[in-house]
């Protein structure tokens, strides 16, 4: 069955392009996918806690070593890397925040990548001490930014560490397939913006009919 986990990250509510993009995919997606299911969070109205010290040390002991304490404060982490393993296809909305991802964003990202979670550590490993655990999985980010030529080859590229950013972070857990869809120009507004939003709408209105994209192996 395929499973869809939708992501929104926006402090915006009403205002939000990024929240009304992945709503349309999601929609798009049950209507094409009559049989799969859908989980929903939203960190943007629930923002997740930053990782603490006690979050640090109950991550980095072994699991059958930890106290009460300990697996109470992982125990969202836990679920939330549970989401991401029951999920074939991720759609995520991030707005484009000081040239990168937003605080609230970051730190689901911080929560989801954990040793012998998401990925494994073996330091005496001549080749690759880092083995990501993560299989089968593909991320839709559904991005907005308020100037233009941020993409490839555009004038802002340069200043563009958002992508980079998520594609170097999801590979590294085992999520090879990153699929940017950009909307531009929120603050030029007008046509620049409508025209941009249409793109972006378009796409993922095509990449929620495209049964490929929910293609995994759970491994």
């Amino acid at each position: 069955m395929n499973h869809l986990l939708h992501i929104d990250s926006s402090p915006r509510f009403d205002r939000s392009h990024t929240r009304r993009l992945t709503a349309e995919f999601a929609e798009r997606w049950k209507r094409t996918h009559p049989d799969g299911t859908v989980t929903y969070r939203d960190i943007g109205r629930d923002p997740l806690p930053h990782v603490t010290q006690d979050w640090i040390a109950a991550a980095f002991t072994p699991a059958n070593q930890r106290s009460v304490e300990m697996q109470t404060a992982l125990r969202l982490s836990d679920e939330l890397v549970d989401e991401l393993f029951s999920a074939d296809l991720i759609v995520a909305g991030i707005p484009f925040y000081n040239f990168g991802m937003p605080s609230g964003f970051k730190a689901y990202v911080d929560q989801i990548v954990r040793v012998g979670r998401t990925f494994d550590f073996h330091p005496d490993d001549p080749d690759s001490a880092y083995t990501p655990l993560v299989r089968g999985k593909r991320l839709i980010a559904v991005i907005s930014r308020g100037d233009g030529g941020y993409g490839p080859g555009g004038r802002n590229e340069p200043l563009n560490h958002l992508d980079p950013h998520l594609r170097t972070v999801f590979s590294f857990i085992g999520v090879e397939q990153v699929e940017i869809v950009a909307a531009e120009n929120d603050e030029h507004g007008g046509t620049a913006l409508a025209d941009s939003l249409d793109s972006a709408r378009g796409r993922l209105l095509r990449l929620a009919g495209d049964s490929s994209v929910c293609r995994s192996d759970h491994g």
